[in-house]
């Protein structure tokens, strides 16, 4: 059984900064362990050691803790996917080369990361359906100016893409990662029914495969546009 901490009432800043740290703690744990759809605040405030009621008082709801670990975890991944793709991409490579070692780059770092890849894939259709416009309007300022940095990044290994075509490839990367990342993450009774029966082996995606060779023709789209 997970360890669980229990707080006497936040008296000054610094305790209360010490709460938010703690129910975020506890979700990341949670993630850990389960998919984002089977973190529920009653358990996420068990782990806390705080009462629902006082979870509620630094996060308006489940979801905006989970959007919180989502920016989080998105700058976290940002951060590291720089050195991931100078390592990836020969600068002096022809433009189809880097073009593929670009798209193997993302598709690595992207599959290493899987709580960011399953918070991405949650986050329009559950983690901004229970959240105030205040909220829901500073997670998509962070968003964008994620995608922004995601861009920049795409078009240091390749500056023949435009800066808004850079943009607009970066977005669809991200939207391509939460719509693929579900199906790859299959059921036990998915599983059983593979093994049973080879024939739907097809059907069975696996996510860095899938998503490396999605981004390498979104890739070449962009750049067959940009040159037109």
């Amino acid at each position: 059984m997970a360890n669980v901490a229990v707080f006497q009432r936040a008296r000054s800043e610094e305790q209360r900064e010490e709460r938010r740290r703690a129910i975020l703690g506890a979700a990341t744990a949670m993630l850990a362990e389960m998919p984002v759809a089977q973190v529920t605040l009653n358990e996420l405030s068990r782990r806390a050691g705080l009462a629902k009621s006082n979870v509620l008082r630094y996060f308006e709801s489940r979801e905006a803790v989970l959007l919180e670990l989502l920016d989080s975890a998105w700058q976290d991944w940002l951060a590291q996917l720089e050195k991931d793709l100078e390592a990836a991409v020969d600068a002096a490579a022809p433009l189809p080369e880097r073009s593929d070692q670009l798209a193997a780059g993302l598709a690595s770092s992207l599959a290493s990361r899987p709580m960011l890849c399953d918070l991405i894939s949650a986050q329009a259709a559950v983690l901004e359906r229970n959240v105030s416009p205040q909220v829901a309007a500073h997670y998509k300022r962070a968003s964008i100016a994620g995608i922004a940095a995601l861009g920049r990044l795409t078009r240091q290994c390749i500056p023949e893409l435009g800066e808004d075509d850079a943009f607009r490839l970066a977005g669809a990367i991200v939207m391509m990662t939460g719509a693929l990342w579900p199906h790859t993450q299959p059921s036990a009774a998915l599983l059983a029914a593979y093994e049973a029966d080879p024939a739907l082996a097809s059907l069975r995606l696996d996510f860095t495969t899938t998503i490396r060779e999605v981004i390498r023709v979104m890739i070449a789209g962009t750049l067959a546009r940009s040159a037109r």
